[in-house]
């Protein structure tokens, strides 16, 4: 097939970076009709790529795969990276994710930004190769940055990309990307920095504590993981701690009345504390005197603790440096 023949469609990841923005200038110059597409989940958001959408006119479509990607997440094939983020695996569920797309809306293959060296462990092309065929969509993803360095997809040997207009950048340097996005007139565009919280160590532990004591959990559960101090009680019990009047906010949005219990020091100044999924009698005095304890309740005096749906406790400040073995994150 000539691709004089049709319009040609193709459809990209997109996180937002400078990349995902070049990757789709390369094919738009040569008349390629480009989309994209972007995933979020707790872990993730689309508001860089809806930031590149705006800028570049590239039409977007955001989708929620937090289901199928906690079930990567639990076991992934490859393992994780140095905290809790399976790059490989993720790579792979978002390309055969948006394969769906590819087969239901007649576009004619997929392309993202990644550039070949440019990571050394997820963009090696070993790493490459591992996605594409993991994907389900062997063929059809095709790298623009890279392409020239990289096995002909069926886009190319059928003519509806011209390979010698793909490039072929290699390794961690950015200077033709930059050189790129200045023949384009892109400016503004994000530093390349992650903005996946599976590489934050501190994130990276509280989840894995999730996934060690709970067996059941909901988004909720996901996004308290962001704030706060966490403290295992025991097994079946935790209790989070915000650290700023901001965190307090954010704790409370996230706050089940019809199972969490939320506590606050009366007549002190002092934290939110939630303990999520509740607790027993025995811990939850203990949850509210560690409440206390991060207060400014004097020591050794009794005070009062509010805690949604009982009666207030009346407790004796347990502080910080008393409970610092139960923290799962600081």
């Amino acid at each position: 097939m000539n691709r004089m023949d049709k319009k040609v469609r193709a459809l990209g990841l997109c996180s937002g970076g400078l990349d995902s923005i070049l990757s789709a200038l390369v094919l738009r110059r040569q008349g390629i009709e480009v989309e994209w597409i972007t995933f979020e989940t707790p872990f993730f958001s689309a508001q860089k790529a809806r930031k590149a959408a705006e800028m570049t006119g590239v039409s977007l479509r955001v989708a929620d795969i937090t289901g199928p990607y906690l079930e990567m997440l639990k076991d992934p094939h490859c393992g994780y990276g140095q905290h809790m983020n399976p790059c490989l695996d993720c790579h792979a569920l978002m390309f055969r994710q948006a394969g769906q797309y590819l087969e239901s809306e007649g576009f004619d293959f997929l392309f993202s930004g990644e550039v070949v060296g440019q990571r050394p462990m997820s963009q090696t092309k070993s790493s490459l190769r591992y996605v594409e065929k993991n994907s389900g969509f062997a063929g059809y993803i095709l790298r623009p940055l890279s392409a020239r360095l990289l096995p002909e997809t069926i886009a190319e040997k059928e003519g509806l990309v011209d390979r010698q207009r793909l490039l072929d950048i290699s390794g961690r340097g950015r200077k033709r990307q930059i050189a790129l996005a200045e023949e384009f007139g892109v400016s503004g565009y994000p530093a390349p920095a992650g903005g996946c919280l599976l590489t934050d160590k501190g994130y990276s532990r509280r989840l894995k504590d999730l996934f060690d004591h709970q067996d059941r959990f909901d988004t909720g559960d996901l996004h308290l993981l962001k704030f706060g101090r966490h403290l295992r009680l025991d097994d079946k019990t935790k209790v989070i701690i915000g650290r700023t009047q901001k965190e307090n906010e954010q704790i409370a949005a996230h706050y089940d009345p019809q199972r969490d219990v939320l506590m606050k020091t009366q007549g002190v100044p002092g934290p939110i504390c939630l303990a999520p999924q509740g607790a027993s009698a025995n811990l939850l005095t203990l949850a509210a005197a560690i409440c206390a304890g991060y207060s400014k309740a004097p020591d050794d005096l009794p005070v009062q603790v509010d805690a949604s749906g009982i009666e207030a406790l009346t407790v004796i400040p347990v502080r910080p440096g008393d409970v610092k073995h139960m923290l799962i994150s600081p």
